[in-house]
Formats: structure tokens, C-alpha cells, sequence
């Protein structure tokens, strides 16, 4: 009986564990594009490095838009390092939940594009 209780509880465990992890990487809470100077990309962390971002999304920098990319998204880091400084348009989907594995925002980009700066005049 407990031998049956325990293998009952186990498996219940594994199940809901599963199903947690299945919702948190393919559910997406909202998705969209935001532009604005690419101020900052770097890989960080301590046990888990991750590719983090900053875009500026106003003249003073009060608006800061912070991101991170996917280790498997080598295209989208590439495109991020190439336009460091520059005015970007990135498309992102928001995730209800992150892991310290994936980044430290639920901000995650998937596309990006260089921009004319509406700031730069010439």
C-alpha cells in the first residue's frame, strides 16, 4: 500500500512538473516590437551566463528597456553585437516566468533590425 502510494505520488510529481515546464517555454504572455539605442549586450552570470540587453527608448535614457536572447538565437546575438550604439527595432515575446538558466528578464527578442534614428538629422 504505501510502496503503491509512494509510486503514485512520484509519478504525480514528474506529471505536474512537465506540464509546468512544457506551459512555461511555450506559453507567451505578450508579444510585440519596442525601438530605441542599443546601449548595452553582454553575456553575465555566475554559475549560468546569459545574454542580457538595455535599450533606451527616450532622449534622456529614463525609458530602459531591458531584454535577454536565447543562447540558441545565434543570429539574434550576432545582429545584437554588429549594432551595439545603434537605433534598432527588436521584435520580443514576454514569457509569464524566466529560468536562471534562460536570463534574467521574461523580455525575450527573436528579431532584430536596424533603425533610422527620428534623433539623428542629416
Amino acid at each position: 500500500m504505501l510502496r503503491k502510494f509512494i509510486l503514485y505520488f512520484v509519478l504525480i510529481a514528474v506529471v505536474l512538473t512537465s506540464l509546468f515546464f512544457t506551459a512555461a517555454y511555450y506559453a507567451t504572455y505578450s508579444e510585440g516590437d519596442r525601438t530605441g539605442e542599443l546601449i548595452k549586450f553582454s553575456k553575465k552570470g555566475y554559475v549560468f551566463k546569459t545574454w542580457e540587453g538595455e535599450i533606451s527608448q527616450g532622449i534622456s535614457g529614463a525609458q530602459i528597456f531591458k531584454f535577454s536572447v536565447l543562447d540558441n538565437d545565434a543570429e539574434v546575438i550576432e545582429d545584437l553585437k554588429k549594432n551595439q550604439g545603434q537605433y534598432v527595432k527588436v521584435t520580443y515575446i514576454e514569457r509569464y516566468t524566466t529560468f536562471p538558466w534562460w536570463g534574467d528578464t521574461n523580455y525575450y527578442i527573436t528579431k532584430v533590425q536596424t533603425e533610422k534614428s527620428p534623433f539623428k538629422l542629416k
